[in-house]
């Protein structure tokens, strides 16, 4: 069997230390979970390539295609990697509209790891105060270990929690693997519930067809329009 292992990356630059960080946290996941006999599905939404299908939703309300293709693939992973640049001590904004735009049902009972890189290690706070509080409203399951990585982690430093970066991927690749592939072994401290019903991508509304080519949305736009 294979899961699927979304993976959102945040950073604007090419090349990113934020998707440098998804690549090594997405590759120990793929082998956490190889220990355990399954396969996984990498599929990574790079947030700078959809930042002016963002900022059309933003304004208009009406998904882009592109958007809507991201949209669907999100509800329909088994567990999300979600990597951000931190920003004026938080998330970026880009990283923000993403999350906004999706359906609230979207990452109920997703496994999922935070992750985040900055310039220094005074912004690790980020994922607790910033990160875990909005994926908690969304209903995810987070992982108990969240990934921060300053410049220096980059080189083999060590951390503010006294660990080096390799140490805490592996430690939350470890816990998204049991919480994926619900082996029952779980994490210690933390019992994992993540979904098993289908979650809703937000592009279909209940009773109304898009047709061809359209959101929703759209189709109710153009019903009040005629």
């Amino acid at each position: 069997m294979s899961r699927r292992l979304i993976v959102v990356t945040g950073g604007l630059s090419q090349p990113s230390s934020t998707r440098l960080l998804s690549d090594r946290i997405s590759d120990a996941v793929i082998a956490a979970i190889g220990v355990r006999g399954e396969a996984v599905d990498v599929d990574v939404v790079e947030l700078r390539d959809l930042a002016g299908d963002l900022a059309t939703m933003m304004t208009t309300h009406v998904p882009t295609p592109e958007l809507r293709e991201a949209r669907e693939r999100m509800s329909q992973a088994d567990g999300l990697i979600a990597v951000t640049p931190v920003f004026t001590a938080s998330y970026s904004g880009l990283f923000k509209m993403f999350f906004d735009v999706l359906d609230t049902d979207s990452l109920r009972g997703m496994p999922t790891i935070i992750a985040a890189t900055a310039g220094t290690a005074r912004h690790s706070l980020v994922l607790d105060h910033a990160m875990r509080p909005l994926f908690a409203f969304l209903n995810a399951v987070v992982a108990p270990t969240g990934v921060f990585a300053a410049t220096e982690d980059f080189g083999g430093g060590v951390g503010p929690d006294g660990e080096g970066l390799s140490g805490r991927i592996r430690r939350a690749a470890d816990e998204l693997a049991a919480l994926m592939v619900a082996d029952g072994a779980g994490v210690e401290g933390f019992v994992p519930t993540p979904s098993t019903r289908p979650r809703s991508s937000g592009n279909i509304v209940p009773g109304v067809s898009a047709g061809p080519g359209g959101s929703a949305f759209e189709a109710l736009l153009q019903s009040h329009l005629q």
